[in-house]
């Protein structure tokens, strides 16, 4: 019997060299997320308030068959944002019902000031196609991206105007302690992967192990002290 305890101490060792550091990563990704408020990360306190749309003398858009409608407001305009049956997005002047044309950077700019609350001024504007979204999005559309001053990142879709995302400092350093988290730091999605899956099975084995030499020892000091 103390041959094979003796084996499972090893063995023990063995796994706590293998699994330490995933261990400090899950811990350290782990106690960070949790020291945040999920609404302060998701930068709900750099969000405008949505206005109340007036509905009266809205106009049907002049599109073909469609399976949904949304109504936006975009910096005061109201939009009809239509998904075609084959999932084409369109966007149609609420008050005319016409076709808008595309998004220019004028436009994604007022759009994304309007949507931002916060006390920091634009710096600059980019544009991303939609095979070229930054990770951070986490949607394949093309977009405009308004950058301001204190890291916050707002995404303005460049075909109907809606505001796709809003990034901050804190939910991009949250989103990469996701990525440990989970092991996945290039897509911060897959948390069912083979490496995750290897390192937790590893994990609990090496905390089953420590689990029944714990009470060995201590059974084992139970019966010094009564001799």
């Amino acid at each position: 019997m103390m041959h094979m305890m003796r084996r499972l101490a090893r063995w023990h060792i063995w796994l706590g060299w293998l699994i330490g550091v995933p261990l400090l990563l899950w811990t350290a990704s782990g106690l960070f997320m949790v020291s945040w408020p999920i609404e302060q990360v998701r930068g709900g306190q750099l969000r405008t308030e949505p206005k109340p749309m007036a509905l009266a003398g809205l106009a049907v858009p002049k599109a073909g068959p469609v399976t949904q409608l949304i109504l936006v407001d975009e910096a005061g305009r109201q939009v009809w944002v239509a998904t075609a049956a084959d999932g084409a997005l369109r966007r149609f002047d609420a008050r005319s019902g016409l076709a808008l044309p595309l998004v220019d950077q004028a436009e994604a700019q007022a759009i994304a000031a309007a949507s931002y609350r916060g006390g920091a001024k634009l710096e600059s504007m980019a544009q991303f196609a939609a095979n070229a979204a930054p990770i951070e999005l986490r949607r394949e559309r093309p977009s405009w991206q308004a950058r301001f001053g204190d890291g916050t990142h707002v995404y303005v879709d460049a075909g109907t105007g809606e505001v796709l995302a809003l990034r901050s400092r804190l939910w991009r350093a949250f989103d990469f302690m996701w990525g440990l988290h989970i092991m996945d730091l290039q897509g911060r999605e897959d948390t069912h992967h083979p490496l995750l899956i290897g390192f937790a099975g590893l994990a609990f084995l090496g905390t089953l192990l420590g689990t029944v030499l714990l009470f060995r020892r201590r059974k084992a000091g139970v019966s010094k002290r009564s001799a």
